[in-house]
């Protein structure tokens, strides 16, 4: 059991939400079309036919959900920034009505005593950009300096914390190696090269940030789920390692070794893209901090035709929505491997949360008490690491709103707050009420009955 003892006064207490899958409005005020929009409009690609295109219309109703943030008493919240929403074309003119509405939320956020941690790109990459070959290329990658420059420049003299990308390991094998993300490419050539090119990007982009913005602090968003083997076959074990490589080692590696792990560049071998001299040093560029994401774990067996490894599912326990186990020591694995094995010294949990069959009873409520458990259980396993020395700086659930769940359209329910999509109408979920009430008691207030 969670209790408001095991977390600091200064601890950050916070949610988040990301473009595409809340603010719709997708070619309102001169926005461009991103991969998000062009691969929902592919037969096949998401449940139901669904698209972004209204989502939780964050977009024209921020300031509602300004107040639901200021009811939880949160002290931070965590957006992305949709690139094509500020430079249409992903290169050339700026969209000032785009800016205009980041402009806005911030200030709102900050009158309200909320926080903005912004995060300029959570997997919306414009359109033109990947006609023009995306993430594989380099220019894109320069694009994203000349990007985080603009939003720097108009934000920057507010904005305190700065994130790069959210999980880079998913926009680059996600979307071009296994295809189950935008733009739906399947290569692994195409996966490295863009998984380079990401965290290329990222540690250009630290460098324009600092100049626009000297007084922020600023990180990078990865995701972790530790990986086990299915059986203890020297095979199983050998998967763990490779998988564990792919997903994790090589981005940790390259952002705080400065190196790509040897085992991976060997297993590669051809598939290795370039790397230019001076790229590790870019991409180790140091950092002020840095956000973990994690869910759950995976359990890994031997691929029989020698392809990449296999996930399996868990053998037993709770699974949330998603068929994802409920593993809360996961999360305190990933934050003390991070801080023991990569020297990190200022974390955040920048996403954790679950996604379950909300449906609103009788009474108009949404009780979601397997929400509750799983959201205790893993801030219990946060407060154990933070006793061993972690330093968690933070805690973001995932998510503010019901919102589009990328392939899975809207059909898992990951918020707080409950959206019913055909009025758009928000109904705050029992969860939303035992966080606020965790909140409070962590500050030492006492919250009117």
């Amino acid at each position: 059991m969670t209790t408001h003892t095991a977390f600091p006064s200064t601890f950050v207490w916070g949610a988040a939400a990301s473009a595409y899958q809340t603010e719709g409005a997708v070619y309102a005020d001169g926005r461009g079309e991103s991969i998000w929009d062009r691969f929902c409009t592919e037969p096949g690609r998401i449940k139901d036919g669904a698209n972004g295109g209204v989502a939780c219309d964050f977009y024209g109703r921020y300031r509602e959900d300004i107040d639901l943030m200021r009811s939880l008493g949160l002290d931070a919240f965590r957006f992305s920034v949709a690139w094509p929403r500020v430079i249409p074309d992903g290169r050339g003119p700026v969209n000032s009505a785009g800016l205009d509405f980041y402009d806005r939320l911030v200030d709102d956020l900050l009158a309200a005593g909320i926080t903005p941690y912004v995060n300029l790109f959570h997997w919306d990459l414009p359109q033109p950009l990947q006609d023009a070959g995306g993430w594989p290329l380099r220019a894109t990658a320069e694009l994203f300096a000349q990007y985080a420059a603009t939003v720097g420049a108009r934000l920057g003299d507010r904005v305190r914390h700065w994130i790069t990308h959210n999980e880079p390991a998913c926009a680059s094998w996600l979307g071009y190696g296994t295809g189950v993300h935008a733009p739906g490419h399947r290569s692994v050539d195409e996966a490295l090269a863009a998984a380079h090119h990401l965290l290329l990007s990222h540690g250009l982009a630290v460098g324009e940030l600092r100049r626009c913005s000297p007084h922020a602090e600023i990180g990078i968003v990865v995701d972790s789920w530790p990986a086990y083997p299915w059986t203890d076959s020297p095979e199983d074990r050998a998967a763990v390692r490779l998988a564990d490589g792919m997903t994790n080692r090589w981005f940790f590696d390259a952002l705080f070794r400065g190196e790509y792990p040897a085992d991976m560049l060997e297993h590669f071998g051809d598939a290795v893209p370039a790397i230019e001299v001076g790229d590790l040093g870019v991409i180790s560029t140091p950092l002020d901090f840095v956000g973990a994401n994690n869910y759950s774990r995976h359990f890994v067996r031997a691929n029989p035709s020698g392809g990449a490894p296999l996930d399996v599912r868990a053998p037993g326990g709770e699974l949330t929505a998603m068929g994802w186990e409920v593993y809360p020591a996961g999360i305190r694995e990933v934050l003390t491997r991070l801080h023991r094995d990569y020297g990190i010294d200022q974390l955040y949990v920048a996403e954790n949360g679950a996604a379950f069959a909300d449906v609103r009873t009788h009474d108009g409520a949404i009780h979601d008490f397997d929400r509750i458990g799983y959201l205790d259980a893993y801030l219990t396993e946060v407060a154990a690491a933070m006793a061993d020395g972690v330093p968690v700086r933070g805690y973001f659930v995932w998510s503010l709103l019901d919102n589009f769940e990328w392939a899975e359209g809207y059909s898992k329910r990951f918020g707080l707050v409950f959206v019913d999509y055909p009025t758009l109408e928000r109904i705050p979920k029992d969860s939303f009420y035992w966080y606020r009430d965790l909140i409070a008691q962590a500050r030492g207030v006492t919250l009117a009955a």
